[in-house]
């Protein structure tokens, strides 16, 4: 059982699940930073929202912390750099809000377009002003969209309901998916330029914060609106502000602030602005999606599993095609670790068959975990089996083979000289694993929890010696396979036994006349 401490409201429904689980929920409300330090002492989770500061003296504190949780998107209140030195794991929930943020963004686009808001107050305080709140119409106007992600593809798919011309910026993503959008990419400053809303959807870091400031608010079309559903900072409030004061930009919307909660900002004073505080995921059903969706990743972490939606593993997205091989590909690792008699080396792995070129970031993490873990890491994770890679001077890649091999798909791990190839079997209704090479001979066998490796000559009795040696140290053999090589005149014994062989038994062996090596593969 674990501890998660949870410092922010979260929806029934994830910590139900989380419960359900077997956890012990610790929710904590309203802590300061000082006793957010104390409470998360001996947490294995923490969940949080956006208020929370996670810094690095928290996560320090935190000696038994496995992996925090971000309920929503945004990251900037979490040192996600101090997190993966100290190899914890950062997961959110980035789909969970995407419909109410998209859905938000419109509704402050048509506000401001037709001052909704300000008609509003003005009627229910006894005024009848239609002529001083005329607006315009979102038809046949340009919209700049600044960051086609998620949020920005939904935006820009309501936008074009509308009949408004799309135009974005996003150097992350191609001419080819943007067209299929219906929208033209453009750099930033034409964006600026052109557009006569302007909609931003961009995470808040060192490249974006400020990035809406007096120099490029300069740059925007006379008259421009602006509205903000990403983060707070992105845009600069004063300098906003001015540009509003000055007549250049029309008027404003913004959901997000750069200190939150407030009630205090130069654009509260201007009639041309609509501003709400932080609703763009204030819906029942984006609430229900990311509490159970941060409770599901939160589990996974806690089980040592692989998390979809965490920030800081180096995977990419994973398939429905290469995710089944994902255990495959860390036995291969551990098995290559003990091939390497425990001293980790540099790495390769190599897909073949419908693997190949499938998206196998993945794989070649695990496998790099598996390694890591085999040489003497218990506490590796997907997290910082790379950074433990880099303090050991080791590097990894990855190779897709044009080799069309007699698998359907085909791992092959290797490193400082030696082999493994595995892969996943379809036997009946069952898939299952096997090791099908070891450095280079040919064998089928089901991997086990023990196993040995012998390169031995290839003449008759060395089969029964190693049995024997096996039977006389009450050692059962499970199953084994034999793979010789004519050529070189040797052969390779793998086996796999009911109990570990001892250590003692694996040094006579090595001793023994005509073996010529062994290892001792440890798979749990």
């Amino acid at each position: 059982m674990a501890r998660v401490l949870v410092t922010e409201e979260i929806a029934a429904s994830g910590l139900d699940k989380l419960r359900e689980a077997g956890h012990e929920v610790d929710v904590r409300l309203g802590l300061t930073p000082a006793e957010l330090i104390h409470a998360v002492r001996g947490a294995h989770a923490l969940i949080i929202r956006s208020a929370t500061q996670v810094d690095a003296a928290t996560l320090e504190a935190a000696s038994d912390l496995v992996v925090v949780g971000r309920a929503g998107i945004g990251l900037d209140n979490v040192d996600v750099t101090k997190a993966t030195e100290l190899g914890v794991m950062v997961v959110n929930a980035p789909v969970s809000n995407i419909v109410s943020a998209a859905e938000q963004t419109m509704a402050l686009l048509l506000a401001q377009a037709r001052n909704i808001p300000q008609a509003d107050s003005a009627l229910k305080s006894g005024k009848w002003e239609r002529s001083k709140w005329e607006g315009v119409e979102l038809y046949g106007k340009t919209l700049g969209i600044v960051g086609l992600g998620k949020i920005g593809a939904l935006v820009a798919q309501r936008a074009h309901a509308f009949g408004m011309r799309l135009v974005a910026y996003d150097p992350f993503i191609t001419e080819e998916r943007a067209r299929h959008m219906g929208v033209e990419l453009v750099e930033l400053n034409a964006l600026l330029g052109e557009s006569d809303f302007i909609t931003i959807h961009l995470p808040k870091n060192k490249e974006t914060t400020n990035l809406f400031n007096a120099e490029s608010l300069k740059l925007t079309k006379p008259g421009v609106r602006i509205i903000n559903v990403a983060r707070g900072g992105i845009v600069n409030e004063v300098d906003l502000a001015a540009a509003i004061r000055s007549g250049h930009v029309q008027g404003a919307a913004l959901d997000v602030f750069e200190k939150e909660p407030t009630t205090e900002s130069p654009l509260f004073e201007l009639s041309s602005v609509v501003v709400v505080p932080h609703l763009g995921a204030s819906t029942f059903e984006a609430q229900d999606k990311a509490g159970v969706t941060i409770a599901e990743q939160v589990e996974l972490a806690l089980a040592g599993d692989f998390v979809p939606y965490a920030v800081n593993v180096s995977a990419g997205d994973v398939s429905n095609s290469v995710s089944p091989f994902m255990g495959l590909a860390e036995l291969l690792g551990r098995f290559i670790g003990g091939l390497l008699d425990g001293k980790p080396a540099d790495l390769e792995v190599i897909y073949s068959g419908e693997l190949a070129g499938a998206g196998t970031k993945i794989l070649t993490l695990c496998a790099l975990k598996g390694l890591m873990s085999s040489t003497g890491h218990d506490s590796v994770s997907f997290v910082n089996a790379p950074q433990l890679a880099a303090e050991h001077n080791l590097t990894f890649s990855e190779v897709a083979s044009v080799a069309s091999p007699e698998y359907i798909s085909l791992i092959t791990v290797r490193s400082d000289g030696h082999a493994v190839s595995g892969t996943l079997m379809t036997i009946g209704t069952r898939v299952e694993t096997r090791i099908v090479s070891v450095d280079g001979h040919a064998v089928e066998i089901a991997p086990t929890a023990s196993m040995l490796v012998v390169h031995n000559d290839d003449r008759p009795g060395m089969i029964g010696r190693v049995g024997m040696a096996l039977g006389e140290a009450n050692i059962s053999i499970a199953s084994m396979a034999v793979g010789p090589d004519p050529k070189s005149k040797t052969a390779l014994m793998v086996l796999s036994t009911l109990d570990p062989t001892p250590a003692s038994v694996v040094e006579q062996l090595r001793d023994t006349d005509g073996i010529q090596d062994i290892h001792l593969i440890t798979l749990r």
